[in-house]
């Protein structure tokens, strides 16, 4: 499968950084969101 780029997160490593917007918070910026507590991003792609 191809790859954006070489760069793989596993756990314990700090989130890129990647700004959205949201339904009910406006635009959020990943991961200054977070500051210094835990979150969860979920990814629903919607088709392979």
């Amino acid at each position: 499968m191809a790859r954006a780029s070489a760069t793989i997160v596993d756990s314990g490593d700090r989130f890129p950084a990647l700004s959205m917007d949201t339904v009910g918070h406006g635009r959020i910026t990943l991961p200054d969101h977070f500051a210094d507590s835990w979150g969860v991003v979920l990814v629903y792609r919607a088709h392979w």
